[in-house]
């Protein structure tokens, strides 16, 4: 069985665990746009020291290619620790010049891995 076989996806209206991507549907082709990436958007994720996000990766598939690319990681590394807390949300600022679809993972420490996916087109 191969990591592929171990990463969960839901719904994240219905599901607590799963990424939400946020970005336009449609961008132009060399222009900048952020891409915002959260969990528990919904249904609150419980951010405690023993239940939290450890970290969500976005990467990009360009329409035709064969492999997703790193567009970045962010960790999230406060969970109680002289009360503080660092939310699972990020964000980041990209550029595409072919469409394709975004894909988000994100770790659960109880969980696992969760994987939201969004198609974006080019104009």
């Amino acid at each position: 069985m191969g990591i592929a076989d171990r990463i969960q996806t839901a719904d994240w209206k219905a599901e607590k665990h799963a990424p939400v991507i946020e970005c336009p549907d449609t961008v132009q082709a060399g222009e900048t746009f952020e891409v915002k990436v959260s969990i528990g958007k919904e249904i609150p994720h419980p951010n405690t020291i023993e239940h939290h996000i450890n970290w969500i990766e976005v990467y990009f598939n360009p329409e035709g290619d064969k492999f997703a690319y790193d567009l970045g990681r962010f960790e999230f590394n406060a969970h109680g620790e002289a009360e503080s807390f660092t939310e699972p949300a990020a964000a980041v600022i990209v550029k595409l010049n072919k469409p394709g679809t975004l894909h988000a993972v994100s770790h659960c420490n109880i969980h696992g891995l969760w994987e939201s996916e969004k198609e974006i087109k080019v104009g």
